[in-house]
């Protein structure tokens, strides 16, 4: 079979450029350091590495949302102490002025005025504040929480932030969970009307607190028990009062009024810590899993140098041998003068 001088070109042809596109590409990996510098280069690889570097934008969010909540939580808690003291001081007075043996009217119409004080600083600690947002007021985080009289006007929200995939932390306490001992103890279900189609439903399996006129009844003896609930702005003042009457009595009655208050501000002091833990747990896992996929994106996407200047030298010799044979395969002959 002839083979033609066209036939013979062609493939010299492609054979050269065929090197000179490898050598190209090593040429692009040596200056870049990268083997993966276009999608066509790894399909597979580059859509993983596209996905670790969106997982690197999305963790360094989770991270910011994470050192947020945790100096909101932080502002809360040191807060929090404060009111702890506070309550602490408070039960020191009243032991001292509870006993007619260790006190008189005199001095308790003295430390009266401290227990004012102490009353304005438990306020100004329920009104504690990071930049322009309230920390203790749920969701109205635009104004005080906590009126001077000591009324809480704000509500039970907590903003939940998300510090990981689907995975949401609180940043706040609402007041109405730090300030009372039993927030829902006051709050009785609303009278309910039962529809007919509700009562067939029912039968005779009707809760205990569902009266025959089809409401639910708020009988505390139906419904259960509350624990009395303690306000520690309230408390203040019951003591203030009882040392400016000196009233022995309810100065006693605060006792153990402060016992639970200062039980229920270490127990959210105690939340904060818990939430705080897991602030700190779930960032150290953020930054675990940006140095493993910065680790495998190294892999994927970056160029071993000593085995790219290795191959570029192959191509090289391979580049200059294809040269060569091409010269002496198409080196013309006096018949191809003749033809």
């Amino acid at each position: 079979m002839r083979v033609s001088d066209n036939t013979n070109f062609g493939l010299v042809r492609e054979t050269i450029n065929r090197t000179k596109g490898r050598m190209e590409k090593l040429q692009t990996e040596s200056s870049t350091l990268k083997k993966l510098n276009t999608p066509s280069d790894d399909p597979v690889g580059a859509s993983k590495v596209l996905e670790m570097r969106t997982d690197k934008v999305n963790n360094e969010q989770f991270t910011m949302n994470a050192k947020l909540a945790e100096a909101q939580l932080n502002n809360t808690e040191s807060a929090l102490s404060e009111l702890s003291d506070i309550v602490v001081r408070a039960k020191e007075i009243a032991l001292q002025q509870a006993s007619g043996a260790s006190a008189n009217d005199d001095t308790r119409l003295a430390v009266s005025e401290e227990i004012t004080q102490m009353y304005q600083s438990a306020i100004g600690a329920a009104n504690r504040r990071v930049g322009d947002r309230y920390l203790f007021g749920g969701y109205k985080t635009d104004k005080p929480p906590v009126t001077p009289d000591g009324k809480y006007v704000g509500d039970d929200g907590s903003m939940m932030v998300e510090v990981g995939r689907d995975v949401f932390i609180a940043m706040n306490i609402p007041g109405h969970e730090a300030f009372n001992t039993n927030p829902r103890a006051e709050e009785r279900p609303a009278e309910m009307s039962a529809s007919p189609e509700l009562q067939m439903r029912m039968g005779s399996r009707q809760p205990a607190n569902y009266s025959a006129a089809g409401r639910f009844s708020n009988d505390p003896a139906r419904n259960g028990p509350q624990p009395e609930n303690v306000n520690v702005f309230e408390e203040l003042q019951n003591l203030r009062i009882g040392l400016l009457t000196s009233d022995t009595d309810t100065i006693r009655n605060t006792l153990d009024r402060f016992d639970q208050i200062h039980g229920r501000l270490n127990s959210m002091r105690a939340k904060i810590g818990s939430r705080v833990n897991g602030l700190q747990s779930m960032t150290q896992s953020l930054e675990r899993q940006n140095i493993t996929n910065a680790q495998l994106g190294s892999h994927l996407e970056d160029a071993d140098m000593a085995q790219v200047v290795s191959d570029l030298a192959k191509e090289e010799t391979v580049f200059r041998s294809a040269l060569q044979s091409s010269n002496k395969l198409l080196q013309p002959t006096l018949m191809d003068f003749l033809k």
